[in-house]
């Protein structure tokens, strides 16, 4: 199964980050390295050699904020991770949004999402296949995985489904409903 680990009961969903926003990231990184290494050598100069603290104060804090302000967008894109865990014993979703140290987490019940589905983005052009945990109205679907190709949506669908006894429903190609 594409994109899904299943370990007693409990289901996994990774939703892998493009490597687009892992690439974005290396400029952020290097200005904020740039920024901060500039800020070391003046406080190395200021300590150790002939400058002053006082004389160098507000460029030192102006480049140590530029860099935390640029480095820190730049951390968060390279190690941002998404994922859905199913607990079938607990009857919980926990979806969790991490990056760095910093884990954010929300918790849903499973009881309140009764159906898998399948969506298309109506694009030509490069169409992508969603995998939902939907539920009634009012509750808001869980995307768990995203595919380029339609047997590999089916493929999970059809797998996570059948683990959490959910009907798989797919609606690639009809009209969104007004609702």
């Amino acid at each position: 199964m594409a994109g899904a680990m299943t370990v007693d009961g409990t289901i996994r969903i990774d939703r892998p980050m493009p490597w687009v926003g892992r690439l974005l990231s290396l400029p952020l990184l290097a200005a904020s390295g740039y920024l901060l290494w500039n800020v070391a050598l003046g406080l190395r100069q200021d300590f150790f050699g002939f400058g002053r603290l006082a004389d160098d104060l507000v460029p030192v804090l102006v480049f140590a904020g530029l860099g935390l302000l640029v480095g820190i967008p730049g951390i968060i894109l390279l190690t941002f991770r998404y994922f859905v865990v199913l607990n079938e014993t607990l009857r919980q979703i926990v979806i969790t949004r991490q990056f760095g140290p910093l884990n954010i987490r929300s918790s849903r019940d499973l009881a309140d999402y009764h159906f898998v589905s399948i969506t298309d983005d109506y694009d030509p052009q490069a169409t992508t296949y969603d995998v939902n945990l939907c539920g009634n109205k009012g509750t808001e679907p869980i995307t768990l995985q995203s595919f380029t190709r339609r047997d590999e949506a089916d493929e999970l669908a059809s797998e996570i489904g059948r683990l959490l006894k959910l009907p798989a429903r797919d609606y690639v190609g009809t009209e969104p409903d007004a609702d």
